[in-house]
């Protein structure tokens, strides 16, 4: 898995001679380096095996230590503008229940935003701190906790909410080693950052509503970079998964769409099947406690194309520690600089003014030790719940359920924070750095030999100028961010970087996968992850093209009366290419794009072919209807019909455009041919080998059908003769016809030979 020259982890292309304005040269230089020394296996993401790491065991820091690096690393955070929930204290609203102190899911919700009406401000500003040592080693981990009493994302909304940022920092030299903050699951790589600038407060990015946190490290505080540009850093050290990297080619993290120009839409939350604000256990919640009603749609059906006018990120308030620095922005320590700051004070200082500078206004938090949190055993309220739509023959729904946040101070990763690098190139380098953190291959660089990722690139279908009108089309960027649900787990994945998707940690088996997003259809399919295969492409080879709700038609496959056991079907667009791949179990429902021209292929258990021709704009007087393939078949007699099929298509779309053309010939009736010779002969010459090509074709199906494998190859042969004459004729009338009906008929002609030579070797009549 070599990695491709021109990738360094994502940064710019500046040298260490070449650091951009108030920047670390050595920094950056050591970054090149280490991205060379993370080298092969830096593709992969950590916990795929299933396993954990033997990394050695923790212990808690000194405590006059930790309290020195909590304060030092204490993050600042820039949150939108829109945002409504900041990280609190959930003591507030703790009960007793049974006997033990949980926090309730309602009182939190509630009592959080009447505390917010009634003072204008965000209420209890905090942030919890943890910390932990790896034992006979200089490396620790101070940890820092954020709660939020809901999470409002579109396809994973929860009562509570609790984030965290690792800070990894070697003992022995005061540096910081690694950040890594917390993304939306664990099937979705974190965001982490390899050697941080000792001397940069740490800075989180917190998502609009969910709080999945970014990091920035750069010289922009407020935004998010994936990649070096500019002569900027990137905000990011992961690395792309080497196997697909001409299907990704970025670093995986989720990163911020709204920083990365990707529109993303959020959805009201429900409860029992109405808003959540309507319940009557919230009055202190409205419709205004949720994001801001230009960012929401009611729900991901609500629309009937994508969203195109939803507000990019601006920075509203900025949290930061408030003991960090005195009023003068100086130091509050003795000068030394081991608290992250030069003699000065001056990373303190500037911390505080780019806060005051991009920031609506800045809140001080309070910095507690989260061991004063943990005699709270639980966070409780109801399910929560979401929809996916899932296109089969009877349409259906599947629903995944979300259940309240679990307490950190339970979690492995409280103890070991190791659990929670998600790039295999940075616990490499911990692991070639330390003794303490296991150099296991399945979280380290030999990790893309037992890999468990499913990835795809969802993309949008829209018409192609190169086509007839109606009849063709080409994929382009999603710009409005999906979510792809994995019946293995019930927590939506998102898509990042404008239609990525990654899943982590699919088990090995057979998997239904659902795509959705606002104003498109549904796209389902089972795909099969392979101990064997390092990585899984969903879709067709990677991608997965969705259509608009307002510009889909529904084309349904069911083998029910069939003698054939359909195991696989595909559906290949004229121009487009193919754009559905899926195993199937007998029958099978997708949405297509009406403005396309499609073959439709499907497979049996003895892995014969079968392929039927589906054009929507043939077929606009049931629009609404559902495209519908009865009994369908495998074997040369539907092959040779579908090559009978799509030449009389062509055939009548190139009669018609010569008698348009012949209509609009002048009176000396040359139709622009000169001596009755040129173009028009030669269009006319291609109807006629077309038509001859659906009489061959419509034999050999004849043949077929009646059992005569002779006479069925005879026939087939002279369906490939009357091709290579379509083929002579096309390019001798390509003058003659309109560029999109030449096109389209060299695109069929394709299609059509492939379809000949599979009839000629199938086995099956």
């Amino acid at each position: 898995m070599d990695r491709a020259p021109d990738e360094r982890d994502g940064e710019s292309e500046t040298g260490p001679g070449d650091a951009p304005e108030g920047a670390s040269a050595n920094r950056v230089g050591r970054r090149t380096v280490l991205g060379a020394l993370a080298g092969a296996g830096s593709a992969a993401v950590a916990g795929c095996s299933g396993s954990e790491p033997d990394d050695a065991a923790t212990s808690d820091l000194d405590t006059d230590r930790l309290d020195e690096l909590a304060a030092r690393f204490a993050p600042t955070l820039y949150f939108d503008s829109a945002e409504p929930w900041f990280p609190t204290d959930p003591r507030p609203y703790t009960v007793e229940e049974d006997g033990e102190t949980v926090v309730d899911g309602f009182a939190a919700f509630d009592g959080y935003h009447e505390r917010y009406d009634e003072t204008g401000e965000p209420p209890n500003p905090t942030v919890f701190y943890n910390g932990m040592r790896y034992e006979d080693s200089p490396l620790a981990v101070v940890q820092f906790w954020m709660y939020s009493a809901f999470d409002q994302f579109t396809a994973n909304f929860h009562w509570h909410d609790w984030e965290v940022l690792h800070v990894f920092v070697d003992l022995d030299t005061g540096d910081p080693q690694l950040y890594v903050a917390s993304s939306h699951s664990r099937s979705v790589p974190n965001n982490e950052f390899l050697d941080p600038d000792p001397d940069v407060v740490p800075r989180i990015l917190p998502e609009l509503g969910s709080h999945s946190s970014t990091l920035s490290v750069n010289e922009i505080p407020d935004g998010f970079r994936r990649v070096g540009e500019e002569g900027l850093l990137a905000d990011i050290t992961n690395t792309t998964i080497d196997t697909v990297e001409d299907l990704l080619g970025i670093p995986i993290a989720y990163g911020l769409p709204r920083d990365e120009g990707a529109r993303l839409p959020f959805v009201v939350p429900e409860y029992e099947g109405e808003p959540i604000y309507e319940h009557p256990d919230l009055p202190s919640v409205t419709e205004e406690s949720l994001v801001d009603g230009a960012l929401t749609i009611r729900s991901l059906d609500a629309l009937r194309s994508p969203p195109t006018d939803l507000p990019l990120r601006e920075t509203g308030i900025a949290y930061r520690h408030g003991e960090r620095s005195g009023e003068d922005g100086t130091a509050d320590d003795d000068g030394t600089g081991e608290d992250g700051t030069g003699e000065d004070g001056t990373a303190d200082g500037d911390d505080a003014a780019l806060a005051d500078e991009v920031a609506e206004s800045v809140v001080e938090y309070e910095l507690v030790e989260s061991a004063e949190l943990e005699d709270i055993s639980a966070f409780t309220g109801p399910q929560l719940s979401f929809e996916f739509a899932v296109p089969q023959a009877v349409e259906d729904a599947v629903a995944g359920h979300i259940t309240t946040t679990g307490v950190p101070w339970e979690q492995p990763r409280y103890e070991n924070p190791t659990l929670d690098v998600t790039a295999g190139n940075h616990r490499s380098e911990l692991a070639a750095r330390y003794d303490a953190i296991a150099d296991d291959p399945s979280f380290g660089d030999d990790a893309a030999g037992a890999l468990d990722d499913v990835v795809a690139r969802v993309t949008r279908a829209t018409e192609t100028d190169e086509a007839p009108d109606g009849e063709g089309l080409t994929t382009t960027d999603a710009g409005v961010e999906s979510f792809v649900l994995i019946e293995s787990d019930p927590e939506a994945v998102p898509t990042f970087a404008g239609g990525v998707a990654v899943a982590n940690g699919v088990p090995e088996g057979d998997h239904r996968l659902t795509v959705n997003g606002a104003g498109r259809t549904p796209h389902s399919e089972t795909l099969t992850v392979s101990a064997d295969e390092p990585v899984t492409r969903a879709g067709a080879d990677g991608e997965i093209p969705l259509v608009a709700r307002e510009d889909a038609r529904k084309v349904e496959l069911d083998d029910a009366e069939s003698d054939a056991d359909l195991t696989r079907t595909a559906v290949e667009d004229d121009f487009a290419g193919r754009i559905y791949d899926s195993a199937i179990d007998g029958s099978d429902a997708v949405y297509v794009h009406a403005g396309g021209a499609y073959t439709t292929e499907v497979r049996d258990a003895d892995d014969e072919v079968g392929a039927y021709r589906v054009n929507p704009a043939a077929d606009e007087a049931a629009a609404e209807e559902p495209i519908r393939i009865e009994r369908p078949e495998t074997g040369a007699a539907p092959l040779a019909g579908y090559v009978a099929d799509v030449a009389e298509e062509t055939r009548a779309a190139v009669a018609a455009a010569a008698a348009e053309s012949d209509d609009g010939d002048d009176d000396d009736g040359s139709g622009g041919g000169g001596d009755g010779g040129g173009p028009s002969n030669a269009v006319n010459g291609l109807e006629k080998a077309l038509a001859a090509a659906v009489e061959a074709a419509e034999r050999a199906e004849e043949r077929a059908r009646e059992g005569d494998r002779e006479g069925t190859d005879r026939q087939l042969e002279n369906v490939v003769d009357r091709i290579a004459r379509i083929e002579e004729r096309l390019a001798a009338a390509r003058e003659g016809l309109p560029p999109g009906l030449a096109n389209a008929t060299g695109k069929r002609i394709e299609q059509a030979t492939k379809r000949v030579e599979q009839a000629q070797n199938s086995e099956k009549l």
